[in-house]
């Protein structure tokens, strides 16, 4: 059973763009739930790519959260279409047969302010990041990587990771994202100013098998006295 996790989401709304690792939002309870002893080989170290991506560390990831095949969630949707669970932290992948591809996620204050559906309108391997204007003003710090700067280089220090997948609607930009660079032990958790983020293992395979155009259905927050729902 999915261990249900706890957060809070007070805070004023943070730019939906903004994908940082900075903890706008604390986990206030996180209830326990069975860790991996023996991780799969798919979360070890990844040394083909532009910049190494680090193995995940045993017992660190609830089970619940690493990915793995599971019953399509919402069998109205067809097959390659995105549905994102911010309540949950889990993106699912539709796939044939009634199954889907689940991914656990981390979410942000921007992920449950914002819900409705969008398309993939394209990706990107080791993407640049630029911080929106609104942002730079909040955090001076920030301004060799504005969008004036050229914003920040592809490598293990950049937010987005090792891929993005940038979502439209109605053929505009809604600054969402769903990329890499979660840490670890954040997973599940709602530690970041906006978007969602993936282990980059899951990011790169996301990337993958996500079709150009897809469907992305984001569903909108309907927590209870705090608490997540459960599948």
């Amino acid at each position: 059973m999915v261990k249900r996790r706890i957060f809070l989401t007070a805070g004023a709304a943070a730019v939906l763009s903004a994908c940082t690792t900075q903890k706008e939002l604390k986990a206030v309870e996180t209830l326990p739930s069975q860790t991996a002893q023996l991780l799969p080989a798919r979360y070890g170290a990844i040394t083909d790519e532009p910049f190494p991506i680090p193995a995940v560390p045993e017992g660190v990831v609830p089970t619940d959260l690493l990915r793995q095949e599971v019953n399509n969630p919402d069998p109205a949707q067809p097959e390659g279409t995105v549905i994102v669970d911010p309540d949950r932290a889990l993106l699912f992948l539709v796939q044939k047969d009634g199954k889907a591809l689940r991914y656990g996620v981390g979410v942000g204050a921007a992920g449950f302010g914002w819900s409705g559906d969008a398309v993939m309108q394209f990706k990107r391997k080791w993407p640049r990041w630029t911080p929106p204007d609104e942002m730079v003003a909040r955090r001076p710090d920030l301004e060799p990587y504005s969008i004036a700067n050229g914003g920040m280089d592809p490598g293990p220090g950049n937010p987005l990771g090792s891929r993005a997948l940038y979502l439209f609607q109605n053929g505009q930009d809604t600054l969402y994202r769903i990329h890499g660079a979660c840490e670890p032990k954040y997973l599940g958790q709602a530690v970041s100013s906006g978007c969602i983020r993936l282990l980059d293992q899951d990011a790169i395979d996301l990337y993958e098998r996500v079709p150009h155009g897809a469907k992305v259905v984001v569903l909108p927050s309907v927590w209870k006295d705090g608490a997540r729902g459960i599948y």
